[in-house]
């Protein structure tokens, strides 16, 4: 499915009906071989529009999945660059991935740092928490952070009825909240629970003050939600 390298259907069904961590587990060999990987223009976009914002010396990767958004802290970040996930199977992919990164498994919810870093990213991740887990989750990374430390993760705009991507999502956020309700444990990832007046909430309470920017090309249309730590 996706690609002769990615996962088979049945593949994806038994994902579906794990727990979030052991499905990740399982996808972690071909999950750069799905859509579900962050497209690289949308990296790029990120990496020119935070430049504008460094230098930085320590980057996080929140929520790191294989990877990719080391592509982002590694030209911006002078000392040092960590992921961390939760899924082991992930991590050992971005662990064979980027060597020269550090690498802890932990969730995210709990996260075991404290004042070390300077920029903390996360591509993709949002959907995995339900709106009432965001200011905790983000209270957590602004205790990552220095004062004035940066978190930083694209947007990108809702969908209009008219497109089929707008059909898509609902129709996949309406099949995860059946199977939710119906199979245990729960596998919670959901494409609509997080727009921006959510979003905006959440780093508000959780202490940040919150900027928009637009992203350039080749993500125009797109943009970058800063979230300053005081």
């Amino acid at each position: 499915m996706f690609s002769p390298q990615g996962p088979t259907l049945r593949e994806l069904g038994v994902q579906a009906l794990s727990s979030v961590p052991r499905g990740y587990d399982l996808l972690a060999p071909k999950f750069d071989h799905t859509p579900f990987r962050t497209p690289p223009a949308l990296l790029e976009a990120t990496t020119t529009a935070l430049a504008a914002l460094g230098p930085f010396d320590r980057g996080l990767d929140v929520c790191c999945g294989t990877g990719a958004g080391m592509d982002v802290l590694r030209p911006l970040c002078r000392e040092s660059i960590t992921g961390v996930d939760f899924s082991a199977g992930m991590l050992t992919q971005a662990r064979a991935a980027h060597p020269d990164a550090r690498w802890v498994r932990a969730d995210a919810r709990a996260l075991p740092f404290t004042g070390g870093f300077d920029l903390a990213v996360t591509f993709g991740a949002l959907g995995h928490f339900l709106p009432g887990e965001l200011p905790d989750l983000f209270t957590g990374v602004r205790r990552a952070l220095r004062p004035g430390g940066i978190l930083a993760f694209p947007i990108v705009g809702p969908p209009s009825p008219a497109s089929p991507w707008y059909w898509l999502t609902l129709g996949f956020d309406v099949t995860m909240r059946i199977r939710n309700a119906l199979w245990h444990p729960p596998f919670v990832m959901y494409y609509r629970t997080g727009p921006l007046p959510v979003l905006r909430h959440a780093l508000r309470t959780a202490g940040f003050t919150v900027e928009l920017r637009p992203l350039p090309a080749p993500a125009a249309g797109c943009h970058l939600l800063v979230a300053t730590s005081p």
